[in-house]
């Protein structure tokens, strides 16, 4: 039994290797494309929606026209602007740095903090901004590959066990406690998954098999292109459709980047 479930495994991450040494040239950019999704996607919504967003914050928070419509500038500067770098691979430290603001000002004065749907869905973005970092900074330390070296790089290996860990809490949004037979299969499947990305077991097949499941549930769900554009609906459908394109482009990167050394992968090596 044991033996037919390594067989199987091994079989699906051989097909998984295939797969990603097609794709390797191609694949961090995808994923950054999509990990930036949602920022340009808000970004533009800023523009198009200016008076609305100012008119909201204004009425919320009593904070005036300047401050009110200053909040959308920033939302509007900071995210297109970050994301043109970003995708332009230029200043990928500090254009994170600028998206992390943002996510930390949008929870604050959208008052996602209590809700806890959308909040673990902001914390599953951030990890998906982590991961980010970790492949830039991965990128500036191999300049300097003819210097001496002084072994593992701690830090980042630290930055991507806490993307791994962050990005998962996409999935705890998903799941409907009042579960068909359908339903609760995706959950057991879903969860055994989850946890293999968090642990860093098998780390690419169990990312790549999480890509494809949200995908495909992305699609199914979040289908805001089919609804009418006078319906509320289409905006929490496109809302939600991008933020989970941005989680699928953070996957992506543990695909690309593998586990990293604080994982189970890691450590069998040594053993």
């Amino acid at each position: 039994m044991a033996s037919g479930y390594e067989r199987a495994v091994g079989q699906a991450e051989d097909v998984a290797d295939t797969i990603l040494r097609h794709s390797k040239v191609y694949l961090p950019h995808i994923a950054r494309l999509c990990l930036v999704a949602t920022f340009i996607e808000d970004g533009i919504r800023m523009w198009f929606q200016w008076g609305e967003q100012a008119d909201y914050i204004n009425i919320t928070w009593g904070c005036g026209a300047f401050l009110a419509h200053l909040f959308v500038v920033i939302n509007l500067v900071g995210q297109l602007g970050a994301c043109v770098t970003i995708l332009l691979r230029k200043f990928v430290p500090p254009s994170v740095g600028v998206l992390f603001g943002i996510i930390l000002l949008q929870t604050f004065v959208y008052t996602v903090l209590w809700d806890m749907r959308f909040f673990l869905r902001n914390l599953a973005l951030s990890g998906g901004l982590l991961l980010l970092f970790a492949e830039a900074t991965g990128e500036v330390k191999t300049m300097f590959a003819g210097l001496p070296s002084t072994g593992i790089n701690t830090t980042q290996n630290y930055i991507q066990l806490a993307g791994r860990l962050l990005v998962i809490f996409m999935f705890l949004t998903l799941f409907n406690f009042e579960l068909s037979f359908l339903q609760l299969l995706e959950l057991v499947i879903g969860s055994v998954l989850m946890v293999g990305v968090a642990v860093g077991y098998r780390t690419k097949l169990s990312a790549l098999l999480l890509v494809v499941w949200l995908a495909v549930l992305n699609f199914l769900i979040n289908d805001w292109w089919n609804v009418p554009t006078n319906r509320i609906m289409r905006d929490f459908l496109k809302y939600d459709f991008f933020q989970t394109l941005s989680v699928i482009g953070g996957l992506l990167f543990v695909v690309a980047l593998g586990p990293g050394g604080v994982s189970w992968d890691e450590h069998k090596k040594k053993w």
